[in-house]
């Protein structure tokens, strides 16, 4: 009987099919790319890992000040700093992937170039660093709701398809700005300040009903409208005037973009080595 290890050989698939099963095979790399960029992330930090759950608070108390005490904006009836709270975990996870994915191919430029496997694996890895950084915040916030006067209902259950369509935008985005910014290296200049201005036409702050009835249908094609409003709605059981319209433009335009990121993607990837 031999000792030698059996050698896995991953080629370029031709087909969706074939692609597919070469991502599934190269998905130790998945995670092996993933727990390098976490490790990578926290390994200097004095707090380390416990900014997952610093970063939300700092957050979720600057905003009460600003627009609750400050302004006096509504809250749909729920304690404003848990309203916050919910809403900022989805936009963390969501701008925070776009700002690394979108560099993610350029920042992997050598292994790109020295051997093949699907290259979709390098942004889906950032997703994943992200990720753990949202199911701490979420975690935080499941242990918070409690101890500020919020129950828990049956509209917890509408949180893991959410979930995952929060995952299917970010990864949607991540699909085309990462093969965008390989061949057009602005995109880099222009995701920060995409990032700044998304979150002022995202409910994080404040409740989608304060948006004027004439310009919510424009509002509504922000796909993260439906997700955060989502989210608050599954965990307190409050749902906004236009709450199921906003949700089912989400599902629809999130589908749209993912579909299209992933052909998009797929349809560079063989020229990312030569342009990177």
């Amino acid at each position: 009987m031999s000792d030698k290890l059996p050698i896995i050989t991953i080629e370029a698939g031709h087909t969706q099919k074939g692609y597919l099963q070469n991502v599934y095979k190269s998905r130790e790399l998945l995670y092996f790319l993933a727990w390098r960029d976490i490790i990578v992330r926290y390994k200097q930090a004095f707090f380390g890992i416990a900014w997952a759950i610093v970063r939300p608070l700092l957050n979720m108390l600057a905003f009460t000040l600003i627009f609750n005490r400050i302004a006096h904006l509504e809250s749909e009836n729920v304690n404003y700093a848990l309203f916050v709270l919910a809403g900022m975990l989805p936009w963390q996870f969501f701008s925070g992937s776009v700002m690394d994915t979108s560099n993610s191919l350029l920042t992997n430029a050598s292994l790109i170039t020295k051997t093949y496997f699907p290259r979709i694996i390098i942004p889906l890895a950032q997703l994943g660093v992200h990720f753990l950084d949202f199911s701490i915040g979420f975690i935080c916030l499941l242990i918070l709701m409690p101890f500020m006067g919020a129950g828990f209902g049956l509209s917890l259950l509408a949180l893991p398809l959410l979930i995952v369509l929060l995952l299917m935008l970010s990864s949607a985005v991540a699909f085309w700005l990462s093969s965008i910014t390989v061949q057009y290296r602005d995109v880099r200049f222009i995701v920060p300040f995409m990032v700044q201005f998304g979150i002022f036409i995202s409910p994080v702050g404040y409740s989608s009903n304060l948006i004027p009835e004439k310009w919510k249908w424009l509002y509504f094609l922000n796909p993260l409208v439906g997700i955060i409003d989502g989210f608050r709605f599954a965990f307190f059981g409050v749902a906004t005037t236009d709450f199921v319209f906003s949700l089912v433009t989400s599902i629809f335009v999130t589908l749209g973009l993912f579909i299209s990121g992933y052909f998009y993607f797929l349809k560079k990837e063989r020229y990312f080595a030569d342009r990177i």
